[in-house]
């Protein structure tokens, strides 16, 4: 059978034109997929009885078993959904006075293998499907709105979007698994779908490059970077593709990128981990590096300083209060637009860099990092061999 969330809007107009159906029944019924959260092809009733027939026999909308939600104390939701042969991946919802933001997984694992993210240190099990990342919006949405949906938003169920920002920052690289993102980001800002704005959608990136390029005239979202380090001697170690792709090209690239990007600005993200990247000098190393005087001159940016939320195979601990605070404050003065994470989800492992799931490893990255780990020393940071809140 057909799973119909793997189709942006002009896909599943090709396939309804297959079916002898023009392109406005296309129209029609991708609202009542995203919009209406239906899956019943016999309660969408504008739709041609012809049409409905026709689907019934060989298509559906395939959503992801849930096999677990975790609500925190301050309203955070986690789902863990899985994804077949052993994998699950998980989904966050953060709400906030004036958005919802919903942080949706992209691969069964990661390939990248950063040092500070707990998925990373999991392995990569497989890409997802289109239908499977969006599975995880359409759950979102519709489950959301049926809980508190009219009362957070002043209206029926049925017309109240609840989710009103998506940042593609959970498990996974998604730049890595683009022919899959793309029709996905499609259907997101796709009026007759979620309709979100291109500013309300984020692509987080390790740094790949050539797929920021691609990005930039497929889909052009707001981009935010995982940049961690201001060196490319520093950054190897936490963010191994800068091995592949160092800072000088990542820069460039983020430069392009904004040629066409809905906002004037990209986010790097930072995480802030004791001893390692926290220092004065560091900071002011990342102002110079962003500057006219960087690599590739001035590169309009804005930093997102995330508190490290440590797990124990990491050997790394988050940085003081007052060491981020510092750090913020000489980026600020230094003219960049500088905020700190707050922290959200934690007491159910759902906060940034905790997001794991369950992945059955091909790349037997968890056993090539104890053994790494056992040396006292990965990739030249030291090892500590415990973790703190």
């Amino acid at each position: 059978m057909i799973n119909l969330l793997d189709f942006d809007l002009d896909r599943l107009a090709t396939h309804c034109e297959g079916l002898g159906e023009k392109r406005f029944r296309a129209t029609q019924l991708f609202r009542w997929i995203h919009q209406k959260g239906a899956r019943d092809f016999d309660a969408m009733s504008d739709l041609a009885k012809s049409l409905r027939g026709k689907l019934a026999g060989v298509a559906e909308i395939r959503p992801l078993p849930i096999l677990s939600e975790h609500v925190s104390a301050d309203g955070t939701v986690k789902w863990l959904f899985d994804v077949g042969q052993g994998d699950a991946v998980e989904t966050v919802f953060i709400p906030e006075d004036d958005r919802g933001t919903l942080c949706v997984s992209s691969q069964a694992g990661c390939a990248v293998g950063c040092r500070f993210c707990s998925t990373g240190h999991q392995g990569f099990s497989r890409n997802l499907e289109t239908g499977e990342i969006l599975a995880q919006l359409w759950h979102a949405e519709h489950a959301l709105r049926a809980r508190f949906g009219s009362a957070a938003r002043g209206g029926s169920t049925s017309d109240q979007r609840v989710i009103s920002n998506v940042v593609m920052m959970g498990m996974g690289e998604p730049l890595q698994n683009f022919h899959a993102l793309v029709p996905a980001l499609k259907v997101m800002l796709e009026d007759h779908g979620y309709g979100l704005s291109r500013r309300r959608v984020t692509v987080s990136t390790s740094g790949v490059v050539p797929m920021i390029d691609r990005l930039r005239e497929a889909a052009p979202v707001a981009l935010a970077v995982s940049l961690h380090a201001p060196d490319d001697a520093l950054r190897d170690d936490l963010v191994p593709i800068n091995r592949k792709y160092p800072l000088a090209e990542l820069l460039a690239a983020c430069q392009r990128y904004l040629e066409k990007a809905p906002r004037d600005f990209v986010t790097f993200e930072y995480c802030m981990l004791d001893g390692v990247n926290d220092s004065s000098a560091q900071a002011r190393a990342l102002l110079r590096l962003v500057g006219e005087h960087g690599p590739v001159g001035r590169v309009p940016c804005k930093f997102n300083l995330i508190p490290f939320n440590p797990f124990p195979a990491s050997g790394l601990r988050r940085s003081s209060a007052v060491n981020v605070e510092v750090f913020a404050q000489i980026l600020a003065e230094g003219g960049i637009v500088t905020t700190v994470r707050k922290t959200r989800g934690d007491d159910i492992d759902a906060a940034c860099g905790q997001l794991a799931g369950e992945v059955q490893d091909r790349t037997r990255a968890a056993e090539r990092l104890a053994q790494r780990r056992e040396s006292g020393s990965l990739g030249g940071i030291p090892v500590v061999t415990e973790t703190r809140r």
